[in-house]
């Protein structure tokens, strides 16, 4: 979350009040996620680059669900536009948080993810050198359709024509309107009034603005952005599609330039704030999310997914593992077929294997789970073996119970340690117990029944089952 920044003349204005009818979904499209994060976030995130004074909101469809996402965001202010008669009608709703202020109002789309910090910061640049009543953010196209178009009057912008109401020749026209402004704030809301729905839609358009503004000798300016893909909308799940890869190849990109090799980047999903050390190595089918930290020289191997978790220095995941929330220590191994869940420690060059789950559970330094183990809400010393199939039985059908490992202790294969329960340093439990009680340091614990041999019982059986025929 950040804070209003003290001083500023900036403010910040977000449009999300659409429906979002080609997405044709439940969810509000400004909440649909793009390479791990809802769309919204990355508009908000990219506005705290220019610290504004004020942020705020333009809701209405399902209006609520937005809000409680942003639930945790006070510096957030909220307007419902209701209903929805365009986008000047949108900036209108701002009125009653933004009167009585001054400054620059830096305009966005709460649909245009792409956006980079160091465009509001050149387009803020540009506003003021310019001295403008608003800056407008364009860009060149090969294909204009559906965008507003630029159309200029001896090289200067003279206004703003929409798809729909352009002649043929202005359709022509390849530079295009963003949707992204920078309006002086004192005469926005006069000028915004002067705005009639007499267009294909009948709506308020906000691209009006331009051709009010050189009507009165206002200075109307332009910033052109050099990569198209950084303004490009998301309307319907074939866009959103293209932006989320634009996202990750941008990530990956990044990732390789800092000295991580991706094997294929084409099949490697990382979120943007994943963080990877030098010489990290990733194979294909990997997914890391989240807020996710790798150090240096590990090997992720093919078809892991990682979320929210850190792992040290030379930490090997092997195939098929499914880690969340967990930490790992430098030179340990896990998998493959390996279930960390959230609370999980696992020590220096310490080894999870096969098929092995780790829940709320610290592992030691080099201890060893190998294979087909469920180690939930146990606390493990360093240098402990635990055999294959070893289960810690944590619940009793209403509460967990902590089940402890001292240092160097010897766990035989399927063994059920039953919670709460203690096994001493240097103790050994033999394999096939049941472990209900504490086992005392250097002691050997054994829970089984004793082993019955039926002497000749495989030929009487035999017998009686010939007899029986």
């Amino acid at each position: 979350m950040t804070s209003p920044a003290a001083g500023s003349d900036i403010h910040v204005v977000i449009l999300a009040a659409g429906q979002g009818t080609r997405m044709k979904s439940a969810l509000p499209k400004v909440l649909h996620p793009v390479a791990g994060r809802p769309m919204l976030d990355h508009v908000l995130r990219t506005a705290a680059a220019i610290s504004p004074a004020t942020t705020t909101l333009v809701v209405g469809h399902q209006a609520e669900a937005v809000r409680r996402h942003l639930r945790e965001r006070p510096d957030v202010a909220f307007v419902v536009q209701e209903p929805q008669l365009g986008t000047a009608h949108a900036v209108q709703q701002t009125e009653s948080v933004l009167a009585g202020r001054t400054g620059t109002v830096v305009l966005l789309s709460g649909d245009v993810p792409l956006l980079r910090p160091a465009t509001l910061q050149r387009l803020l640049g540009a506003h003021r050198a310019a001295n403008a009543a608003a800056t407008v953010v364009t860009a060149i196209v090969e294909r204009p359709y559906g965008y507003g178009r630029i159309v200029r009057t001896n090289g200067r912008i003279a206004r703003i024509v929409e798809e729909r109401d352009a002649s043929p020749a202005q359709r022509r026209v390849r530079e295009i309107n963003s949707g992204i402004y920078a309006f002086d704030l004192a005469p926005l809301f006069d000028a915004l009034r002067t705005i009639a729905a007499r267009n294909a839609q009948g709506e308020y358009y906000l691209t009006d603005l331009v051709a009010i503004y050189r009507r009165r000798k206002r200075p109307v300016e332009t910033l052109l952005v050099d990569d198209p893909a950084e303004i490009r909308g998301v309307n319907s799940r074939t866009e959103l599609a293209e932006v989320s890869a634009i996202m990750r190849q941008t990530k990956n990109e990044e990732l390789m330039a800092a000295g991580v090799t991706l094997i294929d980047p084409a099949t490697t999903y990382i979120d943007p704030d994943v963080q990877i050390g030098q010489d990290t190595v990733i194979h294909p089918g990997v997914v890391i999310q989240g807020q996710t930290r790798i150090g240096a020289a590990c090997e992720i191997h093919a078809c892991v997914r990682i979320a929210d978790a850190q792992l040290a220095d030379r930490v090997t995941i092997h195939n098929f593992c499914l880690i969340i929330g967990a930490r790992v220590a430098a030179g340990a191994s896990i998998g493959p077929f390996a279930h960390l869940r959230p609370e999980t420690e696992v020590g220096e060059a310490a080894k999870v294997g096969n098929f092995v789950e780790l829940k709320k559970t610290t592992l030691g330094a080099g201890s060893k789970a190998n294979h087909l183990s469920y180690l939930g809400d146990a606390t493990i010393g360093p240098n402990v073996n635990v055999g294959a199939g070893t289960i810690t039985c944590n619940y009793d059908g209403q509460k967990k119970y902590q089940t402890v490992i001292e240092e160097g202790a010897f766990i035989g294969s399927d063994t059920q340690l039953v919670a709460p329960v203690r096994i001493g340093k240097g103790a050994y439990v033999a394999a096939g117990s049941s472990i209900t009680e504490d086992v005392p340091p250097g002691a050997l614990g054994i829970a089984r029944g004793r082993q019955t041999n039926v002497e000749g019982w495989v030929e009487r059986r035999k017998k009686t089952a010939t007899e029986n025929t």
